[in-house]
Order: structure tokens, then sequence, then C-alpha cells
């Protein structure tokens, strides 16, 4: 059976987590772009018009990791 994660907002969460939450969303980043230009190579896309798809959710994430860097630097300058 899947687990149940509890998640809470980003203004209680501590360095630790924030550090944690930043290392695992670069990681899935990173994992996500080299495998879709893996993917496309392998379906003779573009890797242009991959990375084109790729964009909103790239967009996303990245506004995502901003926020929580943010709320990093915010925290690390409050100790």
């Amino acid at each position: 059976m899947a687990e149940v994660t509890q998640s809470k907002p980003i203004e209680q969460a501590n360095l630790e987590e924030l550090t944690s939450a930043i290392a695992e969303l670069q990681e899935y980043r990173d994992r996500l772009v080299n495998e879709t230009i893996s993917a496309a190579k392998k379906a003779k896309v573009m890797k242009g018009q991959a990375q084109n798809n790729l964009e909103p959710t790239l967009a996303k994430i990245d506004a995502m990791l901003a926020e929580l860097r943010q709320r990093q630097a915010t925290l690390t300058n409050k100790n």
C-alpha cells in the first residue's frame, strides 16, 4: 500500500527540511530533463522540440526551487 505523507506549508518547514526538499526537487528536475532528452533521442524527436515541451514544467519547478531557496535564506539569516 502506498505511504501517505503529510505536507506542511513552506512557512512551517525547518532549515533541514528545506535543504532536503531543495536537493530532492533539483534531483527530480535533472532526472526529468535527462530522461526526456534520452527518450526524445530514441524517438528521433529533435532536442529543441523536447525542451520546448518540457519548458512549462521546468518553469514551475524552477519557481518552486526559487521559493524554497528564498525561505532557506530567510531562515539562515535568522540563525
